[in-house]
């Protein structure tokens, strides 16, 4: 395939190289070359295994995100989720000039790209020549996974989040949204945002404590959920609490209720939070890659 992409790169004319390179979006036929490409690594493309998983298509959705498929003589060899962010499925950075090419005359505005670091860091470089310039790259995102039990006590206060506790919990996820990226969730309308966090809440993704005063102590979420690997996001501790040692105790919580999902828990943690890695090693997490996060 590679030497295929070579001359194509030379030339870029097209988004097709006649030697058998093509692209385009994918459709409901080509789910299962999508969820066998995906299974090439379920940790790594456990969102888009995710989203197949809950929408059972590879087609796009009613609101214009789909899947941009890079077929080598027919045969689906890498693809790219285009909504409203950039998520690379088991793709070759030789690859990332046709994929940013089909990204960009989509004419979409993207809020970021994350994903194996290698594939999201050359869509950058390419994205940056048509228009699309980051205000943050992230580039060291250690990818880690447990598996079993983990190795500190739980903390036995962390349950599911209750729609009840909505107003409370929707405050403490749109701060720690604030200070994982630099902008409040509600730029884009406050709806959409807290239709995902009610999403969450309602599937049982939310992880949260509340103490007796019925502040929010420490929450997380399940972004993302296959039979076979979750992927934990939007771990925050409310700052009151913070420097008490209470967070190894809570990830352990957020794995045992992860693990009744499925076996393997992952998350991705940006790999200057050095204190937040000793605890997920604290924990029991390992790492098992890298990605990088793209911030447009």
């Amino acid at each position: 395939m590679l030497s295929r992409v070579a001359p194509w790169l030379a030339s870029r004319k097209d988004v097709a190289d006649p030697a058998g390179l093509s692209v385009r979006t994918l459709d409901g036929q080509d789910t299962p070359a999508l969820t066998s490409l995906a299974l090439q690594d379920p940790v790594a493309n456990v969102f888009i295994l995710a989203h197949l998983r809950a929408t059972g298509t590879a087609a796009p959705t009613s609101g214009g995100a789909g899947v941009i498929g890079i077929f080598d003589d027919g045969v689906l060899a890498g693809a790219c989720w285009a909504g409203a962010n950039l998520v690379p499925v088991q793709l070759d950075p030789v690859l990332a000039p046709l994929v940013a090419q089909a990204a960009n005359s989509s004419g979409r505005r993207y809020a970021s790209a994350f994903g194996p670091a290698e594939a999201v860091l050359a869509l950058n470089t390419e994205l940056a020549e048509l228009g699309h310039h980051a205000h943050e790259v992230r580039g060291d995102q250690p990818l880690m996974v447990i598996e079993g039990a983990p190795h500190v006590q739980a903390n036995p206060g962390l349950a599911q989040g209750n729609l009840a506790d909505f107003d409370r919990i929707l405050p403490a996820c749109a701060a720690m949204f604030e200070e994982e990226v630099g902008y409040s969730p509600y730029l884009g309308g406050r709806e959409f945002y807290s239709r995902r966090v009610e999403g969450l809440i309602r599937q049982g993704h939310s992880l949260v404590h509340l103490n007796e005063a019925r502040e929010v102590v420490f929450k997380a979420e399940l972004g993302a959920v296959t039979e076979d690997v979750t992927q934990v996001q939007g771990v925050w501790m409310n700052p009151v609490f913070r420097g008490q040692g209470l967070s190894a105790g809570y990830m352990s919580a957020v794995v045992e209720q992860a693990q009744k999902i499925a076996p393997v828990t992952s998350l991705y943690v940006n790999g200057f939070n050095t204190r937040a890695r000793s605890t997920y090693e604290r924990v029991g997490f390992r790492q098992v890659g890298t990605f990088a996060t793209v911030l447009f």
